[in-house]
């Protein structure tokens, strides 16, 4: 906003305003330019909005040819430098505003007549992720009509796009003015309003431009193990997975029915709450607790979330009349006890998350009133993995104490306004901590290759959210970077691993001309001093602060930055006018934003498979074996690849015996079926794009596997692999290095290549994936299946391969050449038949995708009849998972 105190005599001629998107790296810059028409001096007010949590880096000033420029230095040192040489007739300061997320910051200039001004300010910060979508929040508040208006927004992510979107957030005034071009991994969003179309009516000199320009987008996300962008010697770590079932979660709500929340307040809170319970899962545990002067249980324990109870909790709710003081002290001790005590009847699921969500409106009046010693109740009464989150309505209530209780207990704080919008911020920051998708989220990189990463290890993932890690990488001494995350999802351990080449962005970044080549360094820098004045809020002794703070000034200093402890000077190049803009105290704010960041250190850890450095403390050790792919010297294994060509290996006569299955696609073919052990091994057939010699090639496209007595399902496509327990199920792609561990199940996926099942020590079997030319006239992807015959069935078992698990006597006699000289004939008696048979060789893929290793054996003619009993129609099933019919 630009004040004057004679408005019609101040020209705006330009006012422009331009941020770029960096892989979530917001550059924004904010600028300027009038002149003073006025026959006398005047006072000219510069006052921008900038983002909570955003860092002033930058801001110049010309007054009439003379160019004042900012540095940035420790508090007190710049306010003795600036009390030597105050500028006369200026002043600046960043001010806190009464909005929700934004502060003010403001210069005054008294401008000569005739005189030109221009004023420019730079900020950046790290958009987050939330509800699935990332929100640039910019404030346009011009004040007058200018000449030239200009927001201009790039976006450049190298995950891509997924969708860009920009709201109609000034008003529909502004309808089809804002254009937006999109490509695969940019975008430019442009508003430029002439003059006419920024008056409020064709008459008015006021300016209809007067609130935020909004730009929502989000981006593509290949694997569940996240993203790593690696550039300039720093690596960002963005990890956001998708399509996972939510956890349960115990949930109670802590809400202030004291006086002051009379009126619009509690109305609000009173819908707002009535909608949030109906959201509540089936899985969900629950209970209400309002509290004035004392506290009340609408349950003293947590009840499931059915319809009868949730109703029954709306019934109480909409019955609060709000009146009497506000006892916190106490409504959150009672809280904990109600969780600590279901814990400890062991009434809460293990892979639940607990969480007290406290909406109040104001200081304590009642009980303990020292907001310290409150503090210090609830961090020892908390169990370490429940979670408090704090809604503060209005601006009656200490945000800077309800940030801190949250941040010192694995949470996060909101503030939101006591108005007609209240109900709406309420249900928009309980969807942000409704859907809890994993927990104990461990991120782990190679010691000696990475340095100063931020916080690695987080509490809960929240869906629609993006855990953000980085760090300064040796990018000299290395070619890859992996990253291996551990993490506990609704019916499984996940361990996910993601390899980067270190050089990866370099062209990408060279190329774009609006790309900030230092994105990484400042996000790191964003997300280092946000840990750290997170940290400094909760230190426990005064001597830690004075060193975290130590920390952070020097930060400040190295990365050009405004943080509470530093302020911006701005002078001229004679050094004789000085103006100081330093962040404001003020006990009703939070000082520092950022997300409450708690460091593990890793221990040692000598999990197979997986390197030492990665911290895998979900998985017991018991069950991670190696790989059991055989060395391939021994080709001693049965399996079926290609067009459904069987080679069967029979151990005790040392033979491979093959045979090929024509069926049509979409039949099954039972591959193994044994009730002894439950285990079922079935293949879905699909046929290639069109026949080749009259004949229309099918391959596996699915292969199921069920275990029974787990109650287990793995299903694999040529496009994702999914682990099913009862309702639950979890999915990786192709694209995904990882590893799920469930009931003593392990299912590792190697990226684009295979899969393999180890069930305890007993059984492994191992599925390939042949990857064609996506365009090829004919043919399609598919899937090969490779089960050692040390696999440990049952004697009942059975199936086109489980049927010689129990090896039968084989004798081939009577070798005579055939019709070509390299295919020799011979007979073969098996199972009281005599068949002809001819010798030749088949592939085996395991080594060599491309091209196979060739496999000397015996092919049986006629889709194995006489060797396998019966006839191969027998072994078709019905669904993925059948056992097969005992004849």
């Amino acid at each position: 906003q630009l004040q004057v105190e004679d408005d019609d005599k101040i020209g705006l001629y330009s006012y422009k305003v331009q941020s770029t998107i960096t892989s979530r790296l917001a550059n924004t810059m904010i600028q300027a330019k009038m002149v003073n028409n006025a026959k006398r001096s005047q006072h000219i007010v510069f006052d921008v909005q900038v983002p909570k949590g955003a860092f002033i880096d930058n801001f110049t000033m010309d007054v009439n040819g003379i160019t004042f420029t900012s540095k940035i230095r420790e508090k007190s040192e710049a306010r003795k430098m600036y009390s030597q040489a105050k500028a006369r007739g200026k002043a600046a300061g960043i001010v806190r505003s009464n909005t929700l997320d934004m502060e003010n910051f403001k210069t005054e200039v008294n401008v000569p007549p005739g005189m030109r001004i221009q004023f420019e300010l730079h900020y950046h910060e790290m958009i987050r992720r939330k509800l699935s979508s990332y929100e640039h929040v910019i404030s346009v508040k011009p004040g007058r009509l200018a000449k030239h208006m200009e927001v201009d927004v790039r976006i450049i992510e190298p995950q891509g796009l997924r969708y860009v979107h920009v709201p109609n957030s000034l008003g529909n005034h502004f309808d089809g003015i804002t254009t937006i071009s999109k490509g695969e991994k940019k975008a430019h969003i442009s508003f430029k309003p002439t003059m006419a179309q920024q008056r409020k009516c064709p008459t008015c000199s006021a300016t209809a431009v007067d609130g935020n320009f909004v730009v929502q987008y989000d981006v593509n996300r290949e694997t569940t193990g996240g993203e790593l962008e690696i550039f300039n010697g720093y690596f960002i770590h963005f990890f956001a997975p998708e399509n996972l079932d939510p956890l349960p979660k115990n949930i109670l709500f802590v809400i202030d029915v004291s006086g002051s929340m009379w009126g619009l307040k509690m109305k609000q809170t009173i819908e707002a709450m009535k909608a949030i319970l109906s959201e509540l899962r089936a899985a969900d545990q629950f209970s209400v607790i309002d509290f004035n002067h004392n506290v009340r249980c609408w349950r003293d324990n947590l009840v499931s979330a059915t319809p009868a109870q949730v109703e029954d909790a709306k019934k109480y709710i909409q019955a609060i009349h709000p009146n009497g003081g506000t006892n916190i002290n106490e409504a959150l001790l009672r809280a904990t006890f109600i969780l600590n005590e279901a814990q400890n009847l062991g009434m809460l699921d293990p892979n639940s998350v607990s969480m007290i969500v406290l909406v109040s409106d104001g200081d304590p009046t009642v009980g303990e009133l020292k907001l310290t010693t409150i503090q210090k109740n609830v961090k020892q009464s908390i169990k370490d993995e429940f979670s408090l989150f704090c809604l503060g309505i209005g601006f009656d209530v200490d945000y800077d104490f309800l940030q801190r209780i949250a941040t010192d207990n694995r949470g996060m704080a909101q503030r939101i306004f006591g108005n007609q919008e209240t109900s709406a911020q309420m249900k928009n920051f309980y969807n942000q901590v409704s859907t809890p998708l994993l927990r104990k989220i461990q991120f782990n990189y190679p010691q000696e290759s990475v340095s100063d990463v931020t916080q690695s290890s987080f509490h809960n993932y929240f869906g629609g959210s993006e855990i953000v890690v980085a760090g300064k990488v040796d990018t000299e001494n290395l070619q890859h970077l992996e990253s291996i995350v551990t993490a506990t999802a609704a019916n499984a351990e996940l361990v996910m691993e993601t390899l980067r080449d270190v050089e990866e962005l370099d062209g990408f970044m060279k190329k774009d001309k609006y790309a900030d080549p230092e994105f990484t360094k400042k996000l790191w820098a964003y997300l280092t001093v946000n840990q750290m004045l997170a940290e400094r809020n909760t230190a426990p002794t005064a001597a830690l602060k004075r060193n975290i703070t130590k920390s952070i000034l020097q930060m400040s200093l190295d990365h050009h930055i405004v943080t509470p402890f530093t302020a911006m000077l701005i002078e001229n190049a004679d050094k004789d006018e000085i103006m100081l803009a330093d962040q404001p105290k003020d006990p009703r704010r939070g000082c520092c934003p950022g997300q409450c960041l708690r460091l593990t250190p890793n221990a040692p850890n000598n999990n197979k498979g997986i390197p030492a450095w990665a911290n895998v403390t979900a998985v017991p050790v018991s069950y991670m074996p190696e790989q059991r792919s055989p060395p391939v010297s021994s080709l001693s294994i049965n399996r079926v690849d290609n067009d459904p060509h069987f080679i069967i290996h029979l151990p005790k006569s040392q033979r491979n015996i093959c045979f090929n299955i024509n069926s049509e696609p979409g039949k099954i073919l039972n591959l193994i079926s044994d009730p002894g052990t439950g285990v079922v091994v079935n293949g879905q057939l699909i046929g290639a794009k069109k026949t080749e010699n009259k004949k229309l090639n099918t391959y596996f496209g699915k292969i199921g596997f069920y275990f029974k007595n787990k109650g287990l399902k793995v299903e694999i496509t040529t496009e994702t692999i999914t682990l099913k327990d009862g309702s639950y199920s979890i999915m990786l792609t192709w694209s995904d290095t990882g590893h799920i561990i469930r009931k003593q199940l392990l299912l590792s996926v190697k990226k684009e290549s295979n899969v393999t099942i180890t069930v305890g020590e007993e059984m492994s079997f191992m599925v390939l994936l042949h990857r064609v030319w996506k365009n090829h006239p004919v043919n399609v992807d598919f899937l090969g299946i490779y089960i050692p015959p040390e696999n440990q069935f049952s004697p009942a078992a059975h199936g086109l391969i489980g049927q010689f698990a129990s090896e039968p006597e084989v004798y081939i006699h009577h070798q005579r050449p055939g019709q070509a000289p390299e295919k020799p004939q011979a007979t073969m008696e098996v199972k009281g038949n005599k068949l002809t048979v001819t010798r030749g060789l088949q592939k085996d893929y395991r080594t060599d995708r491309v091209l196979g290793t060739d496999v000397q054996c015996w092919f049986v003619h006629n889709s194995g009849k006489g060797f396998i009993d019966g006839h191969y129609k027998d072994y078709l099933v019905p669904h993925l998972y059948s056992f097969l019919k005992k004849p």
